[in-house]
């Protein structure tokens, strides 16, 4: 037994609060149970309405099997149905009628009363024991009728969906009623509501014949679950996949604010699709707004909430369904409204709208009507497949509801366009767009937005063309489109297309389909051999798998592009795809279909009824018929068979492939032989008998190829498109449409005018060009194929279709006389595509304040914007209205004018100028034109002045531009500022005074628009000069206008004109000053398109010279002939002209004759560069005198030529001479750079040089003064440089050095003098060397004063130095002196003063620049300078006066004893010292043994008369005064004379001296 299907298991129910409002009065019987029960949509499932507890509860205590269990269960939901099921029967049909507008609610009425209250037999569990113990507890599984199915085909509205599922509710809960009496009858427990009665009668009244029933129905389950599991495991699992679709779709809502609104959806497929939700095509994100949107998904059932409602929430709200087999989205819209005003309760409660249909309601009360204007339009677009495009417009509201957005809507032919995977509309507020992410033919067609806001609404079209794609091989044929399925079942499906407009050349020979299983990416061509009927049925398709297909168009040359897959198609029966759409999961759900008659095996099935051929190609033939009336219950299938024409010879078609489906396609037919069929039918019983035979059917197109539309009839529409209408063919069937062609007169190559079949008999043709001439042919288009080209039109220029121009404006009195007055107006906005031929005028009287009825005032037609009226009444009223007219007829007339009075006028001023008119606007100039005044006043006008404003200022700010009177009637006004809006009034002044000012011209916006040009001057090659101008924004009726001054020049015999096209050209015959002034051009039937060029003196002088150089050209030379030098004295001539073409030609002369390549002249021309070249070896005396080249490039000449005598050709030769033997000495060992100075950062001199092609052995020597001079490094010529390096240059260091090179090869020398000027250059630069390398001056005290110095590297007498204090040049004194002192500048100041303060400057000048350091002696410095000064000189003083001994005593003193010592001493200090003596660090005092004396305070004596050896000893004379004492030491020594020999040898000690 089979068990419950994987995917029952796994399947979510709807959510049980969930309740859909279309059908709450049919399910109105769960109302009260909804917390424990829940049902599928469409009746697929039901839970029982007692929870699983009970259940389980009432299942134990009941001891029957699992059929009375389920009995027992259906009688639970059946009293409670019963008990409703009469009462809601036609509440709920009646509910369902009117929520959907359906006029006839009795299909499901109907259905109740087909059903008997009394069943033919007991309706018992259908469930065996495996399946029961997998059943959960609270499932129920509904049994169907089978004679109460309604099939109704395919349903793809929503509303067909409901539909069928209220049919289904509510025929399925009469049938459970009926089943519950019968189960309550059969059940041991019952409710308290039946009676013991009852309960007791079934018992008792159940006999053996109830038992056989009851075993034959178990049989009977038995059997029919058998063959389901059997049915099931044949099933392929790939048939219960299918992509989403929407059971239940979101409803739009209309809230107020602040309110909450929720949106539900109810989504089948299989696997369980994956549903999002998006706002404005913007996923909605629950994170990024937490508390204002609640999703839920529970049990199938989709759920958005929107808590608290504002305007932001106004939007789009699309949900979108995925799983594996596909997405599908659907939409609703919420509208959150705010009342803003007196609310009227009963206006928008009572039930019925009072208000009058002319009224709308807005959310802020009422509004007479909406005002809806489309802005910034798309126009008619020009697209190629798989590109993208998008279309676009502003949408205006008046009035504007903030947050109340109008409801948009794009259609494509007037069907409307749903968001798709190929487009999406957008609507952003205030812009309505429409988005192609990938073109497609299909695409093609006139697209029509449309804003609705209430009842009104304004809508917008343009079409949209799709050209095809390029072609993958250059020939084929383009792709065909609109691939769709025509008809599907269980056998094959028939796709049909549309053929392609380009055949790329050479006709289709036929067509191949392609088919791909949806969800994988696999193609498989369906058909070998092409097929030219655009249907064909393909077969071989696997039964419940859905496909996709494309077409492939091929002809002689190759297979073209595939065309756009079509949408996906599932390979069943349109009965099988009914029911499945009933169902809201997989195919397969666990139902079991039943009958309520009694078993009939064995019955063999009838003939089949109503065979015929439905559709006969020569390459298959379909047959369709209706199943027999007697089949029995099991599935049959059948046979078809088929003879030929006048035989009996019948043979079976499909002997391997049985047909289970009512139609079959038959292929392998001989084309143009005639058959019969038959359709037999089979079962397990049998073979039935065979149908009646068809009518003779000859194998071939039915469908006949159209014939070619006739009467083709271009007309203008616009500068770019013309509408072409033809006629239908005779005999036409199953027209598709028809495809127009176009092509140029003349050029014999067509182009296709649309790539989509347009129905109906008139196109509009876009794209064409302007002022070309078109001839349009068409063909006709059905599924046998393309008609042959009709007849072509007559020709046709493209230009826009002529209408009667719009009314004048702007009507004034120009002059008024007694009996008489003059208006002027201005011309009409639109002239209607072509040239305005004249005015009417009309006027009539008004006698107070009440017009009369118009006269006319002129029988013929006035060409000017002024005219006088005559005849009138003096001091009468009139009104006045104008009309214009063209060649198409007369305009509208005029607003009526003011109320203007005839009398006469006396003032004696001018009156207004008229036709004001702006042209050449630029975002800072225009030039402004009128014409003089009708009224002249008393005395002619003798000029003009010219007002102007901003366009928002006010009156009291008119300005003028002019300060004196113009005497012509234009002006060109400049200075205007970029983007600002200007008006302009003129006033024309006599003598007598200025006049009124003119009506207004303007306003105008000084801007340059986009794709302005302007007039451009230029020469030809005959040296004609000409003016021209192109406009890219013409109309077809517009023309080019020149002027001379603003004076049209159409009469001038000096200038030609020629305009062609968007061109035009004035030439002038005999450019001169006769032709000075503004020319300028205007394009007429244009926004004030026009451009002038002013040719005054200075560039009518450059015209002149331009004429003249086209006329005769010369070859433009970019550089004259000249001369050079090369490396080994060769001698190059050379010129270079701008440009040389691959023809140009060179002549070349020397002295008047041409001299040809040769031994001693070699030539070269380089086109490319333009480079002529002319080389000599070597230039002797014979060569001296005049080189030319002439240069002859095709009409243009040229020269230029090079003089060489006297001393200039001396020179040359000369240098050329010095080249060659410089060639010559570099084949040596040679000087690469010669001898030369350089001055080192040390102060030093550094001769240098640099050498080439040196070898080993070279040697190199240094000379000064032709004396060698003896170098001690040693050169390895490893560098190239050679260099001497004199240390402390001096005036010693002047004289000529030179250095010489040697070798075999043999040898160079360089010489380099630095004597005379070049040796003070050298000294210059190490004087500022020397001086740059100075230290900052610093700031020394000494003991005569101060001192300021700094310090060089060293010092030559040749640096001048140069103090300065203040600014001002020291003058050096005894007090001031300046010096060197080796590498030291000093300037010492002694005895300083404070004015010695201030800055002091040391300049030292190295003979061309002084270079200066300063210091600052101020101040601080100054102070601590001074001070130190002062401590060093007193220091000093000190020194100076100390006390201290001259001189005059020894070290040493040796006497013989006995003898006497006479020391002599002068000692000296200031004041005078004290004296005093010592002995052996003793004060010695005189006595009579040594006497000690002090005189004139400077001579101290020391004197022993008799020298004792006790005077032995250490002596020291001491001195001392307030500034410092010192000692003078000695040493006596005294001996005897026997001891002397002794003493001699000895070494006496030494006396020393010490300060103190």
């Amino acid at each position: 037994m089979m068990s419950l299907p994987f995917y029952q298991k796994l399947h979510q129910h709807y959510d049980r609060s969930y309740r859909n409002r279309d059908l709450s009065t049919t399910m109105s019987q769960y109302q009260q149970e909804k917390k424990s029960s829940a049902i599928y949509t469409h009746g697929s499932t039901a839970y029982s309405s007692r929870s699983s507890a009970a259940h389980r509860q009432e299942s134990a205590a009941v001891s029957q099997a699992s059929a009375a269990s389920y009995q027992h269960q259906a009688s639970r939901a059946s009293e409670f149905a019963l008990s409703s099921a009469v009462s809601h029967k036609a509440a709920s049909a009646y509910d369902y009628g009117y929520s959907h507008g359906l006029t006839d609610s009795s299909l499901m009425l109907d259905y109740s009363s087909k059903l008997s209250p009394q069943t033919k037999r007991a309706k018992k569990s259908l469930l065996s024991g495996e399946e029961k113990e997998n059943l959960p507890s609270d499932y129920m599984v509904p049994i169907f009728s089978g004679r109460q199915v309604h099939v109704s085909g395919i349903t793809d509205t929503e509303e067909q969906r409901i539909k069928e599922a209220a049919a289904y509710i509510a025929q399925r809960n009469l049938l459970a009623s009926e089943e519950g009496v019968t189960a309550s009858k059969q059940s041991s427990v019952s409710k308290q509501s039946v009676s013991t009665l009852h309960q007791e009668e079934a018992f008792e009244k159940k006999s053996r014949k109830v038992a056989i029933r009851e075993k034959a129905e178990q049989l009977s389950l038995k059997k029919t679950l058998e063959e389901t599991e059997a049915f099931h495991k044949k099933l392929n699992e790939d048939n219960l996949l299918h992509a989403p679709e929407f059971v239940i779709k979101p409803r739009s809502h209309t809230v107020w604010e602040k309110e909450n609104v929720k949106l539900h959806c109810s989504v089948a497929g299989w696997p369980a699709p994956r549903l999002t939700w998006y706002k404005n095509q913007v996923p909605i994100n629950v994170q990024a707004h937490p508390g204002k949107y609640i999703i839920e998904s529970r049990y199938g059932m989709h759920t958005l909430e929107i808590n608290a409602c504002d305007f932001e929430d106004t939007a789009q709200y699309r949900a979108s369904a995925m799983n594996a087999k596909g997405e599908v989205s659907a939409y609703a819209s919420v509208v959150v409204k705010r009342y803003k005003g007196e609310f009227d309760d009963t206006r928008f409660h009572s039930g019925a709208s009072t208000l009058p249909l002319s009224f709308a309601v807005t959310p802020y009360g009422y509004a007479s009507r909406f005002e809806i204007h489309f802005d910034d339009k798309f126009e008619v677009s020009f697209g190629r497949e798989g590109e993208t495009m998008s279309l676009g417009c502003r949408v205006v509201i008046t009035p504007e509801i903030k947050h109340f957005q109008p409801e948009i809507q794009w259609y494509r032919n007037g069907a409307p366009v749903s968001p798709s995977k190929w487009v999406q509309t957008h609507w952003s507020g205030d812009r309505a767009t429409l988005t192609f992410s990938h073109l497609n033919k299909e695409d093609e067609g006139l697209y029509t937005v449309r804003a609705r806001m209430g009842e009104y609404y304004e809508q917008y079209s343009a079409y949209v063309f799709v050209r095809d794609a390029d072609a993958e091989i250059e020939g084929a044929p383009a792709s065909p489109l609109d691939v769709a399925c025509l008809d599907a079942n269980k056998d094959y499906i028939i796709i049909t297309w549309k053929q392609p407009a380009v055949d790329g050349g050479s006709p289709i020979l036929g067509y191949f389909i392609d088919k791909c299983e949806v969800g994988t990416d696999t193609w498989s061509q369906c058909n070998d051999i092409p097929v030219k009927f655009a249907r064909f049925p393909v077969t071989g398709l696997i039964e419940g798998r859905s496909y996709i297909f494309r077409v492939r168009a091929v002809n002689k040359v190759g297979i073209g592009l595939p065309s756009r897959v079509s949408e996906p198609v599932a390979a069943l029966d349109p009965a099988e795809k009914a029911r499945l759409k009933s169902r809201p999961s997989a195919p397969w759900t666990g139902q079991i279909i039943v009958t309520e008659e009694e078993p009939t095996e064995g019955v063999v099935p009838g003939p089949p009824t109503d065979l015929s051929v439905i559709e006969a190609t020569q390459s298959y033939v379909v047959l369709s018929w209706k199943p027999p009336r007697q089949r029995g219950h099991e599935g049959i299938l059948y046979f078809i068979e088929k003879c030929e024409a006048g035989t009996e010879n019948w043979q079976r078609v499909n002997t391997e492939l049985p047909v289970k489906s009512p139609r079959f396609a038959l292929f392998d037919l001989a084309e143009g032989k005639s058959y019969r069929f038959r359709v037999r039918c089979s079962n397990s019983a049998g073979v039935g008998e065979p149908s009646e035979a068809t009518e003779v059917t000859v194998v071939g197109d039915k469908l006949d190829i159209p014939k070619p539309p006739s009467n083709i009839i271009p007309s203008r529409n616009t500068d770019t498109s013309v509408v072409v209408t033809w006629e239908e063919p005779k005999d036409a069937k199953e027209l598709v449409g028809y495809y127009i062609e176009s092509s140029i007169v003349g050029s014999g190559k067509w182009e296709p005018c649309n790539n989509n079949p347009v129905k109906g008999t008139r196109f509009t043709c876009h794209g064409l060009k302007t002022g070309q001439s078109y001839i349009f042919r068409v063909r006709a288009v059905n599924a046998a194929g393309l008609s042959e080209y009709s007849q072509d039109s007559e020709a046709i220029e493209v230009k826009a279709a002529i209408a009667p121009p719009s009314p004048p404006c702007d009507i004034t009195c120009l002059e008024s006389f007694r009996d008489s007055m003059v208006l002027g107006w201005k011309q009409p906005d639109k002239t209607g595509g072509a040239e305005i031929t004249g005015y009417y005028v009309n006027y009539r009287e008004v006698i107070d304040g009440v017009p009369g009825r118009w006269r006319e005032a002129n029988i013929k037609a006035v060409s000017d914007q002024a005219y006088k009226i005559s005849n009138l009444k003096e001091n009468m009223v009139y009104q006045f209205q104008v009309a214009a007219m063209n060649i198409a007829g007369l305009g509208a007339p005029s607003a009526v004018s003011a109320s203007f009075k005839c009398e006469e006028w006396t003032i004696a001023v001018p009156g207004p100028p008229h036709s004001l008119k702006y042209s050449e606007v630029r975002k800072t100039s225009l030039v402004l034109q009128w014409k003089p005044p009708i009224h002249s006043g008393r005395t002619p006008v003798t000029g003009y002045f010219v007002d102007i404003k901003e366009a928002s200022a006010r009156e009291d700010r008119w300005r003028g531009l002019n300060e004196a009177a113009l005497k012509h009637t234009y002006l060109k006004v400049q200075g205007l500022k970029e983007g600002e809006s200007y008006v302009f009034r003129v006033r024309a002044i006599n003598q007598a005074g200025v006049g009124k000012p003119s009506d207004l011209a303007g306003p105008v916006v000084a801007e340059t628009r986009p794709g302005t040009k302007e007039v451009v001057v230029s020469v030809d090659d005959n040296g004609i000069v000409s003016l021209n101008f192109e406009c890219d924004q013409m109309a077809p009726s517009s023309e080019f206008t020149w002027s001379k001054d603003y004076v049209p020049t159409e009469d001038s015999p000096r200038l030609e004109v020629e305009s062609k096209g968007n061109k035009t050209k004035m030439t002038f015959k005999d450019l001169g000053t006769e032709d000075l002034g503004i020319y300028s051009c205007d394009v007429t039937d244009t926004d004030g398109i026009a451009s002038s060029y002013l040719i005054d003196e200075e560039e009518l002088k450059r015209l002149l010279a331009l004429s003249q150089e086209h006329k005769f050209p010369t070859v433009p030379v970019k550089s004259e002939l000249a001369v050079e030098i090369l490396e080994k004295g060769q001698v190059r001539f050379w010129m270079q002209a701008e440009k040389l073409s691959p023809n140009a030609k060179v002549n070349y002369i020397f002295n008047e004759k041409e001299i040809f390549e040769g031994p001693k002249y070699k030539m070269h021309i380089d086109r490319n560069t333009g480079i002529i070249e002319m080389f000599m070896e070597k230039l002797q005396d014979e060569d001296e005198g005049t080189y030319t080249f002439q240069v002859q490039d095709g009409r243009a000449t040229g020269h230029s030529t090079l003089v060489l005598i006297g001393d200039v050709y001396k020179k040359l030769q000369k240098e050329a001479e010095f080249q060659r033997q410089e060639w010559i000495r570099k084949q040596g060992p040679h000087f690469a750079e010669y001898l030369s100075w350089e001055v080192t950062g040390e102060c030093n001199v550094l001769l240098k040089c640099k050498v080439a092609n040196i070898k080993k052995e070279t040697s190199i020597i240094w000379y000064k003064d032709d004396r060698e001079i003896s170098v001690d490094e040693k050169h390895d010529f490893k560098d190239g440089i050679c260099t001497l390096l004199i240390t402390e240059f001096s005036k010693k260091d002047a004289g000529i050095y030179e250095v010489v090179l040697k070798d075999d090869r043999g040898k160079d020398k360089s010489r380099l003098k630095l004597v005379d000027e070049a040796f003070k250059e050298l000294m210059t630069e190490v004087c500022r060397t020397i001086a740059l390398s100075a230290t900052d001056l610093k700031i020394q005290s000494t003991a005569e004063g101060i001192r300021l110095y700094s310090f060089v590297t060293y010092y030559v007498d040749d640096l001048k130095v140069n103090w300065s204090h203040n600014g001002t040049p020291i003058k050096y004194s005894d007090r001031v002196k300046s010096g060197v002192t080796g590498e030291q500048i000093w300037l010492q100041i002694n005895e300083p003063t404070p004015n010695d303060k201030g800055k002091y400057v040391m300049e030292l000048f190295d003979g061309k620049t002084g270079h200066q350091k300063m210091v600052d002696l101020s101040g601080q410095a100054y102070d601590e300078a001074f001070a130190e000064f002062q401590r060093l000189k007193q220091a000093a003083i000190a020194e100076k006066n100390r006390a201290r001994v001259v001189g005059g005593l020894p070290d040493v003193v040796t006497i013989q004893e006995g003898k006497a010592l006479n020391l002599t001493c002068i000692v000296w200090g200031d004041p005078t010292p004290e004296v005093s003596w010592l002995k052996n660090e003793k004060l010695l005092a005189s006595d009579e043994h040594c006497n000690l004396r002090f005189e004139a305070g400077k001579t101290a004596y020391f004197t022993i008369s008799g020298v004792r050896t006790s005077d032995s000893g250490k002596y020291g004379l001491v001195v001392k005064n307030k500034y410092g004492s010192e000692i003078s030491d000695f040493t006596v020594s005294v001996f005897i004379p026997e001891e002397e020999a002794r003493s001699v040898s000895e070494e006496p000690q030494k006396g020393n001296k010490k300060a103190k």
